[in-house]
C-alpha cells in the first residue's frame, strides 16, 4: 500500500502513560519520514503543547504539520507559516463563556504566552482515583505562564480557537448536553477526555483541517494512516484511508477504525507500522 502521511493524535496515542515517545515509536517514525512519509501531530492541545515532540521527531527537517485545537489551526514546523485558522469570533467565545457560568467546571482560555483562569486555586479534577491540579497540568503542557480573570466572558476580546472545561467526569457526563445545548447546532462541542469537554468553532474537527490543507498538497485521503485513541479521533480515523484505533482507545473509535493496534504503553504505532511500510 502507499503511505503519503502518517497522522498521529498526542496523548494517548503517540505518547505513553509517562507521557513519553518511547524510542522505538520515535525511530519508526523518523524512518518513516526519512522515506519521505510526511507526518502530522493532529491534537485538541494548544499549538505551543505541541512543539516538544515535533522538535523530537525532527518534522521541522521533513515539512510535518501541526494540527493544534482539534483541527481550529495548522502550521508548517518548518517554516511556522499558518495553513489553517478557524475561530470562534468573540461574540461566539463571550457566548460560551457566559453560558458555563452555571456549570461546576474549570474554564481555561488561552492567547499567545498566557492562560486565563477564573480562580488558579480552583484547580483540582479526579482521575484514575486520584486529584490532579488540571490547571497546572495544562499551563504546563503549553508553556503557558497563568492569569487570573474573574470574569472570562467580560475578558475576551479576540477571536479563540479553543475553549476548554475540565471537570468531574461523572458530573460532565450529566451535564454535558445542557453544556453544549445552546451551541450544538452552532459549534463543535466534543469530549476530548472523560474530564475534558471543549468548544470549537462550527465544522471544525480534525478531518476538516487535513482535507483542507492536505488537497493543495495533492495528498490523497486514501494514501493516509491515522492513529487514534479518543471521540475526538473519530473523523480523523474515518478520512484517512487506513484509520488505526490504539488498544487503549474508546469504543466508538475501535468500531470507526479499520483495525486496532497494540496500546499506546506497548508501542502500537511502531507494530503496526512495522508491519505495513517499514518492514
Amino acid at each position: 500500500m502507499t503511505i503519503e502521511a502518517i497522522i498521529l493524535d498526542i496523548d494517548g496515542t503517540l505518547l505513553n502513560d509517562d507521557k513519553e515517545i518511547t524510542p522505538d515509536t520515535k525511530k519508526a517514525l523518523i524512518t518513516a519520514q526519512q522515506n519521505g512519509v510526511k507526518l502530522i501531530l493532529a491534537s485538541g492541545r494548544p499549538t505551543t503543547a505541541m512543539h516538544l515532540y515535533a522538535e523530537q521527531l525532527e518534522m521541522e527537517k521533513y515539512h510535518g504539520l501541526i494540527v493544534s485545537y482539534n483541527g481550529a489551526k495548522v502550521i508548517d514546523c518548518q517554516t511556522n507559516e499558518e495553513l489553517f485558522s478557524q475561530a470562534l469570533t468573540v461574540a461566539e467565545g463571550k457566548a460560551v463563556l457566559e453560558h458555563m457560568k452555571q456549570f461546576d467546571v474549570k474554564v481555561m482560555i488561552d492567547k499567545d504566552d498566557y492562560m486565563y483562569v477564573n480562580n488558579v486555586y480552583n484547580c483540582f479534577v479526579p482521575y484514575r482515583g486520584e486529584e490532579i491540579n488540571i490547571i497546572e497540568y495544562e499551563s504546563r503542557g503549553g508553556n503557558f505562564k497563568l492569569c487570573e480573570k474573574d470574569d472570562l466572558a467580560g475578558f475576551l476580546d479576540y477571536p479563540i480557537s479553543k475553549i476548554l472545561t475540565a471537570g468531574d467526569p461523572a458530573y460532565l457526563q450529566e451535564n454535558y448536553q445542557a453544556m453544549m445545548a445552546p451551541f450544538k447546532d452552532s459549534f463543535n462541542c466534543v469530549f476530548t477526555a472523560d474530564f475534558y469537554f471543549e468548544f470549537t468553532a462550527q465544522g471544525i474537527d480534525k478531518a476538516k483541517a487535513l482535507d483542507t490543507v492536505l488537497k493543495p498538497m495533492g495528498i490523497k485521503a486514501e494514501n493516509l494512516i491515522a492513529f487514534g485513541d479518543g471521540h475526538n479521533d473519530i473523523t480523523m480515523v474515518r478520512y484517512a484511508g487506513t484509520g488505526v484505533a490504539m488498544q487503549n482507545a474508546v469504543p466508538e473509535l475501535k468500531e470507526a477504525a479499520n483495525t486496532v493496534t497494540l496500546s499506546n504503553n506497548e508501542d502500537g504505532i511502531a507494530h503496526l507500522l512495522d508491519s505495513l511500510i517499514l518492514s
